[in-house]
């Protein structure tokens, strides 16, 4: 087991598979910063995330902050067995942790913060870059990058980054996630000591050659069926989960949202196979155009 005292920042599922890599390395943090639980399902019943569930089953200690800038919190990162003459933690790691780190606590850590980014920065920066790699049909632009945190989003020296291919394409939403999480975790594991050790010298990114994601909104699954028929199927991949793709029809003069729940790209042409009608079960898309008043 590594004796390099690091705080892990990670709040979402991706984050467990950098959890995982590094434990199987012999890497476990010595504290754990999450987001505060939230209320979840009909109940509003309070949930812990995916990140404090791991780090409880082994005992690791928690913090919750509803806000970066809480002195108590700064304290802490600052003094914890603090021996004399060093930094109380040497290094941060943050995977999918939902808040921007301030500068005040980047400061702390003489080793910085490592990031682990879904995509090959400096494309893709920003907060959904899993979804627009699909949106942006970028099949030969897939892949991750450990990089040093910095106050701007996605903007630090880069240590390594990797290359990766699917064996199709286009892919769920789902399936991309897992694949760049995995494969992010493992490369971040595998030069974590190399890095420690001083064997890995971060370059600063091209910054002129930069793109961008942006959040993702709920509005954003409506398609347009007069679209060309492959931008809407990206779209159906992208949205998979949330917020999916749906279209409006005109109904008794009244419109009624149409959710896509299955479809899929044959001769050039996006074909809905399943979808939800408002207020009514999943059905065939065939079978719901046959009842559809004309």
């Amino acid at each position: 087991m590594s004796n390099i005292k690091f705080v892990f920042f990670g709040s979402s599922p991706i984050s467990l598979f950098t959890l995982d890599a590094l434990e199987a390395k012999g890497f476990l943090p010595s504290l754990v910063v999450t987001q505060p639980d939230k209320p979840k399902g009909r109940g509003l019943e309070l949930t812990k995330s995916p990140v404090k569930e791991w780090a409880e089953k082994r005992g690791i200690e928690v913090t919750t902050p509803e806000s970066l800038k809480n002195p108590d919190l700064l304290y802490k990162l600052q003094t914890t067995n603090l021996p004399a003459g060093q930094a109380s933690y040497q290094l941060g790691v943050l995977v999918s942790y939902g808040k921007i780190i301030p500068q005040s606590i980047i400061d702390i850590f003489p080793k910085g913060i490592l990031n682990m980014h879904p995509s090959l920065l400096p494309l893709l920066r920003g907060p959904s870059p899993i979804e627009f790699s699909i949106l942006e049909d970028m099949k030969n632009n897939l892949g991750v990058s450990i990089m040093l945190l910095e106050k701007q989003m996605d903007t630090g020296p880069v240590l390594i980054q990797k290359h990766l291919k699917t064996e199709s394409w286009p892919v769920s939403r789902e399936a991309l996630h897992d694949l760049l999480g995995q494969e992010g975790a493992k490369l971040l594991a595998d030069n974590l000591q190399d890095y420690l050790e001083g064997k890995i010298i971060p370059k600063m990114q091209e910054h002129e050659q930069a793109t961008y994601s942006r959040i993702i909104k709920k509005e954003d699954g409506l398609l347009n069926l007069e679209d060309d028929g492959y931008k809407n199927f990206l779209k159906y991949n992208a949205f998979q989960g949330w917020p999916g793709t749906y279209f409006f029809l005109k109904q008794d003069e009244k419109e009624i949202r149409i959710k896509i729940t299955k479809g899929e790209f044959t001769d050039n042409t996006f074909i809905i196979k399943k979808v939800i009608p408002e207020g009514k079960k999943e059905m065939d898309f065939e079978s719901f155009k046959r009842g559809l008043k004309l």
